[in-house]
């Protein structure tokens, strides 16, 4: 599959077979790509294993449907908006192949000892019989992959005529002559096709025997090589990717499509964000529930342009800048153990806003919507985690018309300094999991969400000053 170039690949055991006829004497039995996913994937679902690790919020909707197409043996579609999680799927599928699969030794196409495809590798079958050398390919090296762009040819995908070979003396009517595309050199494995629409359609039709007839063809050679591969791919509904279509016949050949969606439920999304950010700094849950509410209303949003979608990465984003801009006060200001709060989530509102595409109307407007539904997210919070507490304590803190302040740049301490001993924080502490001996910074995070709740509850007033200090106090009661 995909990973660092540093991963090294898993050495096959020595006890396996190096030669057909120790295959055969092994009671090796020759499987074809979909029977090995339908067996593999009973077993799992028999013994309870997981199917599908690091997919998060499909268990009832979408994974479902993909089990059925793999048990029927279809090639499948995964349709949905960005960021939903179908690259992550399609890659999946490799966990359900065996760990180790036999290929005669030095084969480009993988063929299986038992089933040579091309000429050469039948002769060589032929000729050296159970001497047959067999090498062994681990699942990982059985996935390939192709983000279509439109430079995208026939030839990187099927394959063309390769002319060194031509100059080396053989006749162009040599299918030795051919070099091989990613798709037949993925022959008894998994191709994914990401992003299909954006393929030209052209190029889309030399899939279609691929696809039906399971063999290629190479400018008229006369070459049938039944391939063994399941071909899956991803798309934008079509409503929204103006950019190109996936052609009717191709959509035919495919058994299934899968509509995908974005998590239904906000644990859903919290797990997601859990799962895939890499935060620098620690970001209490309270915080998360913040970037999550965030994230699901910016998707949400009449503002912004629903059939292009908010990708998860954007709360992942959101997680890791909030993250960032802990640790960049911990760094300017000499802490140890940055926490993360609720006012370093305002960053978010300018530097992600190029992940959003907003309706036309909304133009010089965008900072300030996500600024509207950030508050929306955090009030939700606030109200969702703290309900039904005595916060008296936090209003009293300015009742005789001090302030406290906090922000980007006040650190821990100084905050915890401010606000002494408050009345009813354990409790506060206690429902946002901070625990009973919180650290400052958890401390901090916890009166700085209470301050923020309380004022966009209208119970506080809030100031912020130009450089970039908050300043909560009390409320003007002749304000609106």
């Amino acid at each position: 599959m995909t990973g660092d170039t540093d991963t090294v690949l898993p050495t096959p055991p020595a006890d396996l077979p190096r030669t057909a006829g120790e295959l055969r004497a092994a009671g090796h039995r020759y499987r074809t790509v979909k029977q090995e996913l339908r067996e593999n994937l009973l077993d799992r679902m028999r013994s309870g294993q997981p199917r599908f690790p690091g997919v998060v919020g499909y268990d009832d909707t979408v994974l479902p449907e993909v089990e059925r197409a793999l048990l029927a043996g279809h090639d499948l579609v995964l349709l949905g908006e960005r960021g939903q999680g179908k690259t992550r799927l399609l890659r999946s599928l490799v966990g359900l192949l065996d760990e180790w699969t036999p290929v005669i030794a030095g084969s480009e196409l993988n063929e299986h000892p038992l089933r040579p495809l091309t000429p050469t590798a039948r002769a060589l079958a032929a000729q050296a019989g159970d001497d047959l050398p067999v090498a062994w390919l681990h699942r990982s090296m059985r996935y390939g992959e192709k983000l279509a762009t439109p430079d995208t040819s026939v030839g990187d995908l099927i394959g063309d005529v390769d002319p060194i070979r031509v100059a080396q003396g053989r006749t162009l009517g040599d299918p030795e002559t051919i070099h091989f595309g990613l798709v037949p050199r993925t022959n008894r494995g998994i191709f994914a096709v990401n992003e299909l629409p954006d393929l030209a359609e052209r190029i889309q039709v030399s899939l279609l025997n691929v696809l039906e007839e399971r063999d290629i063809q190479v400018r008229g050679y006369q070459l049938r090589l039944p391939l063994d591969i399941l071909l899956v791919a991803s798309a934008n509904p079509e409503d929204y990717t103006n950019r190109g279509r996936i052609i009717t016949p191709l959509k035919d050949r495919f058994g299934a499509e899968v509509r995908t969606h974005y998590p239904l439920e906000l644990d859903l999304e919290l797990d997601l964000i859990r799962q895939e950010s890499d935060l620098v700094a620690a970001v209490p849950e309270h915080v998360l529930e913040v970037v999550a509410r965030f994230a699901r209303a910016v998707r949400e949003s009449p503002s912004v342009d629903a059939r292009s979608g908010v990708s998860a990465r954007f709360a992942i984003a959101a997680a890791e800048t909030v993250a960032a801009s802990a640790l960049r006060r911990a760094g300017l200001l000499g802490e140890t153990g940055p926490v993360a709060r609720v006012g370093d989530a305002v960053s978010v509102t300018s530097t992600l806003r190029g992940k959003v595409e907003f309706e036309s109307g909304e133009e010089g407007r965008e900072t300030e919507i996500l600024g509207h539904l950030l508050r929306t997210a955090t009030a939700e919070t606030f109200r969702a985690r703290l309900a039904g507490l005595d916060l008296s304590g936090f209003t009293d803190l300015v009742a005789q018309g001090e302030v406290v302040e906090t922000g980007e740049l006040v650190a821990a301490d100084e905050l915890l300094r401010q606000v002494g001993t408050v009345p009813g924080l354990a409790k506060v502490l206690d429902r946002l999991g901070l625990g009973d001996a919180p650290t400052p910074g958890e401390a901090a995070a916890g009166i700085e969400f209470t301050l923020e709740g309380l004022h966009l509850t209208r119970r506080l007033a809030k100031d912020v000053t130009d450089d970039g200090r908050t300043r909560y106090g009390v409320r003007d009661q002749g304000r609106g």
